[in-house]
């Protein structure tokens, strides 16, 4: 019977997710001492080596929880389905396809849609744009930052803790006003890595290839301190997935999002 258990030992995560480490670029970030203090993880184990691992992130609300397969389907539901008890009762989800079904028969399920895991293959392609008028953004323009959001990004999942890390670029109009602004959910020079993340550009100035341009500088800034860069995207975004395939991703897997909350027998 699986057992799960809580890790601690960032070694022990590493060597485990280094073995995909394309398919894990969210779970090598957190280990970094930023975002280590946000999460959990508990895994299942045979012979002193990991079998299946699942990772909490509680730095936004609800946790999210990533219960990603790494080749491993029946360890991963084994691990998740003996881990329910100990689990929050409301998640947002990150589920390899399938997964949904363990919680299906006590929980409320909100499906948030197939997406895809991709991964900087061809960084060389980002040197077909110019990226000059991508320039840096932090704190000192968060309130610009979070209008430019309102206007067109309402439901992101933007943090301004994540201004911290140097890594979130804007471009402006010939006012000055930002109109395309880039960042990070995850980002690590220790582990080397990063994930795109809140990436919008306002409505008004829309097919204009600013998405492509804003991206392509961000990587190329973030290609500085890190060697992978991932992201996540909605499956049915095919102009968001388009771009990113212009400056050089590849889809490396397919999940599902979902918003899980508080067990069924509670409303009872």
């Amino acid at each position: 019977m699986t057992k799960p258990i809580y890790i601690h030992d960032k070694k022990e995560l590493e060597k485990y997710l280094l073995k995909n480490s394309q398919l894990n670029f969210y779970h090598i970030g957190d280990l970094d001492d930023f975002f280590w203090p946000y999460t959990s993880w508990l895994a299942s184990k045979e012979n002193g080596e990991i079998q299946a691992l699942l990772l909490l992130y509680s730095g936004v609300f609800p946790v999210v929880l990533l219960a990603i397969e790494n080749n491993n389907p029946k360890e991963m539901r084994d691990l998740l389905k003996a881990s329910l008890p100990i689990l929050p009762q409301n998640l947002y989800c990150h589920l390899s396809p399938g997964l949904e079904e363990i919680f299906m028969e006590d929980y409320n399920l909100e499906h948030h849609g197939e997406h895809y895991s991709m991964g900087l293959t061809s960084p060389e392609k980002l040197e077909l744009f110019d990226t000059e008028n991508v320039v840096s953004v932090n704190h000192e323009h968060l309130s610009e930052i979070q209008e430019l959001y309102t206007a067109s990004y309402p439901r992101n999942w933007f943090n301004p803790r994540m201004l911290e890390t140097g890594q979130y670029v804007g471009i402006r109009d010939a006012e000055s006003k930002l109109i395309s602004v880039a960042g990070i959910h995850v980002y690590s020079p220790t582990y080397r890595v990063a994930a795109l993340g809140n990436i919008t550009t306002h409505p008004a100035k829309r097919a204009q290839g600013l998405g492509t341009i804003i991206s392509a500088g961000l990587c190329k800034k973030l290609l500085e301190n890190v060697d992978s860069i991932g992201l996540n995207v909605k499956a049915d975004n095919q102009a968001a997935i388009h771009t990113y395939e212009k400056i050089g991703f590849k889809k490396m897997a397919v999940y599902h999002e979902w918003t899980i909350t508080s067990p069924k027998k509670e409303e009872l």
